[in-house]
């Protein structure tokens, strides 16, 4: 069974599509497997997209945050 390192690039959702596993004595349907594979890819692709929206909100509160603290810093130091 794999398992998720900490050194290891997140999962894709192409990768959880695409993955394939062994067969056994007592086999699951393929097909159910493969939608289900299919529904975890989609939902992964949805987080992934929201965690770089929330990503770059983050970058662009940090700056707006250090252009007013630099304003705020100017108007005190010319009182």
């Amino acid at each position: 069974m794999e398992r998720t390192t900490p050194n290891r690039a997140p999962l894709r959702p192409w990768q959880v599509r695409e993955r394939c596993f062994n067969v056994r004595r007592h086999r699951l349907d393929p097909v159910e497997i493969r939608a289900f594979l299919h529904r975890v890819a989609d939902e992964l692709a949805v987080a992934q997209t929201a965690l770089v929206a929330v990503q770059e909100e983050n970058v662009r509160i940090k700056n707006a945050l250090r252009a007013w603290q630099s304003g705020q810093s100017a108007s005190h130091r010319h009182r």
